[in-house]
C-alpha cells in the first residue's frame, strides 16, 4: 500500500460512523426504491450511464449525498464535487473554463454535484445557465429546500426534479444493525450487542435521518460499558433534539398549513398538535396568534361572531403573560375556533366586491344616501328621497343603497349554520317585508 492509499485509509478509520457507512453502490443504498429500486428510473440512468441535470431533494440523512457519490463511482464522466457555501461565481468559471478544455481534448462530460444548491444566489445560478444548455455541464443540485422556491426557473425547467423521502423506521433499523455489525467499516469489531428496545427506540428518534441514526449509534457505543446497547444508554446518546423546522424553509410553511387546515376542517387534536409543534420547535406565537385572528375573520365569520373576539383576546393575552402560560391560552383558543360552525361568507362578500369595484370603477353614489349640507346639494336632490330606517317598523326602510347599476346584487350571503342561520332568517324576512313596501 502507497503512503497516499496508507493516508486515506487511516482517514477513513478515524471519519465518524455516517461516513464510514456511506453505501458505494446502489445494491448497498437502502431507501428511495421509487427512485432506485429495480427498473426505476435513476438506476437505470446510473447503470446505464446517461445521466441527465437532476435536482435531488430531501430532508437530511435521506441520501441525497450519497446518491451522488454513487454516480461518481459509476460515470465515465468527469464528476465535480461542488459546494454552494464555499464556492462563488468566479469558482464557476474555473470550473467551466476545465469542463471545456475536457470536452475539447478528450471528448469527456463533466458532471457537477453541487450541494445546497438553494444557498446559491440568482447570479451564480445563472452563471450555469448556459452550459447547462450546451451540454458543457451536466448538473446535480442537492437541496433540502422546495426547488420551487429556491432554484431558478430556467435552471428548473433544464432539470429533473427527484423526489426523495425520508426513510421508514425499519429502513433505519437496518442500516444500525448492518453497522453494529459491520467489522470493516462499522463497530463490528467492538463485540457490540443493540438490544431490541434500543434499535427501535434510536430509529424512532432518528425521524428518517440515517446520518442522525448513526451519529447516536456511535455516540451510544462510547456511553456502553457493559457491551450491550441498551435503552437507557440509547436516551443517554439521544438527548434532546431540535425538530425538523426551519422558520425560514418550507417545513414552516408546511406545518403552520396544518395547523390552519385543522382548525378550519374543526379538528381541536389536530390543532392542538400542530400548535404543540410550532411551540416546541420555537415558532414566533405571536406569528400563530395573528393566524388565528385571520382565521377567525375568513373561516368562522358571522357563523361565530364571537370567535374574533376569542382570537383578538388570546393575542392580547398573551402578550400579557407570554411563555409559558401563554400557550394554555393558545390552546384555549385554538380549541374555540376548531369547534366553532364555519362560514368564509364574508371573506367571499369583500372579495366579490372588491372584484366588482375593480371592474366597474367608481359608480356614482345614489342621491337618496349621499349628505345634504349646503342648500345646492339640497337643490341637487342630495338626500331627497332617503327614509330614515328608526322611522319605520323594525328599524328597516327597505331602501336601495347600491349604485343604480348594481342595484339588488348580493355580495354577503351567508350560511345556514351557527349564527348566520339566524342572520338568514332575519334577512329574508326584511326581503319579504321590502316587497311588500
Amino acid at each position: 500500500m502507497n503512503r497516499k492509499t496508507a493516508a486515506n485509509s487511516e482517514d477513513h478509520q478515524h471519519a465518524p460512523l455516517a461516513e464510514r457507512m456511506r453505501p458505494q453502490t446502489l445494491d448497498d443504498f437502502l431507501g428511495q426504491e421509487h427512485l432506485v429500486g429495480p427498473g426505476k428510473m435513476l438506476r437505470r440512468l446510473i447503470e446505464t450511464d446517461q445521466v441527465t441535470s437532476l435536482i435531488l431533494w430531501g430532508p437530511p440523512g435521506s441520501g441525497k449525498t450519497t446518491l451522488a457519490r454513487i454516480i461518481a463511482n459509476a460515470t465515465r464522466s468527469r464528476f465535480v464535487f461542488f459546494s454552494a457555501i464555499l464556492s462563488g461565481v468566479k469558482d464557476i468559471r474555473q470550473l467551466v473554463k476545465e469542463a471545456e478544455e475536457e470536452r475539447s481534448l478528450n471528448g469527456t462530460k463533466t458532471i457537477l454535484f453541487v450541494d445546497e444548491i438553494h444557498r446559491f444566489n440568482k447570479s451564480q445560478q445563472d452563471a450555469f445557465l448556459p452550459y447547462v444548455e450546451n451540454g458543457t455541464l451536466t448538473i446535480i443540485g442537492a437541496t433540502t429546500e422546495n426547488p420551487s422556491f429556491e432554484v431558478i426557473a430556467p435552471l428548473l425547467s433544464r432539470c429533473k426534479v427527484l423526489v426523495l423521502k425520508p426513510l421508514p423506521k425499519e429502513e433505519i433499523e437496518r442500516v444500525l444493525a448492518h453497522a453494529v455489525q459491520d467489522r470493516e467499516r462499522g463497530l463490528g469489531t467492538l463485540e457490540l450487542e443493540l438490544s431490541a428496545e434500543a434499535l427501535s427506540f434510536m430509529a424512532d428518534q432518528a425521524e428518517g435521518d440515517a446520518r442522525i441514526a448513526l451519529n447516536t449509534l456511535e455516540t451510544a457505543s462510547r456511553l456502553t460499558t457493559g457491551g450491550t446497547i441498551d435503552l437507557e444508554t440509547a436516551r443517554e446518546a439521544v438527548q434532546k433534539k431540535p425538530l425538523l423546522y426551519d422558520k425560514g424553509g418550507e417545513e414552516h410553511y408546511n406545518v403552520i398549513s396544518a395547523f390552519i387546515k385543522s382548525l378550519r376542517g374543526s379538528d381541536p387534536d389536530a390543532a392542538l398538535y400542530w400548535l404543540a409543534r410550532m411551540l416546541e420547535a420555537g415558532e414566533d406565537p405571536l406569528f400563530i396568534l395573528r393566524r388565528m385572528v385571520i382565521l377567525a375573520a375568513e373561516d368562522i365569520g358571522n357563523a361565530d361572531p364571537r370567535a374574533l373576539q376569542v382570537a383578538i383576546a388570546a393575542l392580547q393575552g398573551f402578550q400579557m403573560v407570554g411563555l409559558p402560560e401563554g400557550r394554555i391560552i393558545m390552546a384555549q383558543a385554538a380549541t374555540y375556533l376548531a369547534t366553532a360552525p364555519k362560514s368564509n361568507a364574508s371573506y367571499i362578500g369583500i372579495d366579490e366586491a372588491l372584484a366588482e369595484v375593480r371592474k366597474s370603477g367608481a359608480l356614482p353614489v345614489p342621491l337618496h344616501v349621499r349628505n345634504a349640507p349646503t342648500r345646492l346639494m339640497k337643490e341637487l336632490g342630495y338626500h331627497k328621497g332617503y327614509r330614515y330606517d328608526h322611522d319605520y317598523e323594525s328599524g328597516y326602510g327597505g331602501q336601495e343603497h347600491l349604485p343604480e347599476r348594481l342595484a339588488g346584487k348580493k355580495y354577503y350571503r351567508p350560511a345556514g349554520h351557527g349564527y348566520e342561520k339566524y342572520i338568514c332568517e332575519r334577512m329574508e324576512m326584511l326581503r319579504k317585508k321590502s316587497a311588500k313596501s
